[in-house]
Order: structure tokens, then sequence, then C-alpha cells
């Protein structure tokens, strides 16, 4: 379903994974990478999501330096992914988001939903672009809990997450009592079939979650 498109940003061109619809969209989602690169699972969300109805695109972030990442979902590949996040910084991720934001907001409103690493992009869209967001498992987000939201935002936590622990899910939880926050009984990574914490049943769950938090917030 989806296709390789050029995206034009302030830092160059780079690619991004698109997939539209086979019906009339009813919003866009900028779908933002976890520190794999646009892999074959964020291909596949973003198939997904066009499946339910909207225009979907992941901006490849890593091609303004790298082109063609897609790691494993294994020691070497996060060790390379954690050198690429930051070599890219949140900025530059942040203005690759608008860009694939700006690409698709012809089709209606646009949101954006980021995984893990990706997912702390997808808040700092929320706080600093003020587009809806969905955040699963967004570790790196304590940070930056001082920015504030600028639109709706929907979090996604796993209740066994050795990366996010409950202390830091409740620092969200009291920075931000007008966010929608759900806590999973699923470790990290819970919505990738690829990880070894992945688990099918909270995935669909979420899932639900999220396209009734965009159908909301997406007119």
């Amino acid at each position: 379903m989806g296709h390789w498109i050029p995206l034009e940003t302030l830092s160059g061109t780079i690619s991004a994974w698109r997939a539209d619809p086979a019906i009339p969209a009813r919003g866009a989602l900028v779908v933002v990478q976890e520190i794999f690169g646009v892999n074959s699972h964020i291909r596949a969300v973003v198939d997904k999501f066009a499946a339910h109805g909207y225009t979907a695109i992941a901006p490849a972030l890593f091609d303004h330096f790298e082109k063609n990442v897609e790691l494993g979902y294994d020691d070497d590949g996060v060790a390379y992914g954690k050198k690429l996040v930051e070599k890219l910084g949140f900025d530059r991720a942040v203005e690759g988001v608008k860009a694939a934001m700006e690409a698709v907001q012809d089709v209606g409103e646009v949101g954006v939903v980021g995984y893990c690493w990706g997912g702390t992009v997808a808040y700092l869209a929320c706080s600093r672009l003020g587009i809806p967001a969905v955040s699963y498992y967004g570790g790196r987000t304590v940070p930056f809990l001082n920015e504030k939201p600028a639109a709706p935002l929907l979090l996604h936590f796993g209740e066994h997450d050795p990366i996010i622990p409950p202390a830091d899910i409740e620092k969200h939880q009291e920075a931000l009592p007008e966010a929608e926050i759900h806590i999973w009984p699923a470790g990290h990574g819970f919505n990738c079939d690829q990880r070894a914490d992945y688990n099918a049943t909270v995935a669909v769950q979420a899932l639900q979650r999220t396209l009734a938090f965009f159908s909301l917030h997406l007119k």
C-alpha cells in the first residue's frame, strides 16, 4: 500500500514512507520512527493507519546523514540506533515532523504518533507545533515535561517497561493532568511484533484508543 516519496525539509531532502487510504482520507498522521529507522515495522504501522482511513507518512529522519537505515531489534541495532538519534537531535527530528505534516495537510487535519524515541518526538511536536499527538512508550520525555502540550495528547506506557520506571510514569501524570494516559500490562515496545515484549492483545487495545483519540481530535 505504501511507497517512498521525497520530502523537503529545512535541512535538505529526505525520503518518507507514505500510504493513502482507498477511501477519502479522514485526516493525516505523521508516524515517527523508533531508533531503528523506517524499517519494516514502521512501514507496516503506516500501512495499517492507511487501512483505517488516514493518509500516513513516516519521514526517514536518519536520511540527513545516512540513507536506507533499517536496523534490527538486537544489541547491535540498539547501539547503532542510539548513536544515530544522538547525532540527529530532537530539534531536527521535530523539523522533519513539520515537513511531513506540511506534505499531507492538503488531505485534512494532521496528527502525529510516535514510538519509543519517536514517542518523545511526538510529544515535542505536540508542544512545539501544536498538533494532536499520541506517544507510545516515549522513554526520553521526562526532561521535556516543562514544555506543556499545545494540543490534545495521549500517552501509552507499559507497566513492566524496564526503560520507563513507574516513577517516570508518575512524573508524566503529575506534569500532564490534561493528557490521556494509559498504563498497559506490558513491557517496552509492546506494539512491535518484531520485539520480544510484543503483546498482541495490548497492541490491539492501544490502537483502538489511538484511533478513538484521532477520530475525536482530527475533524
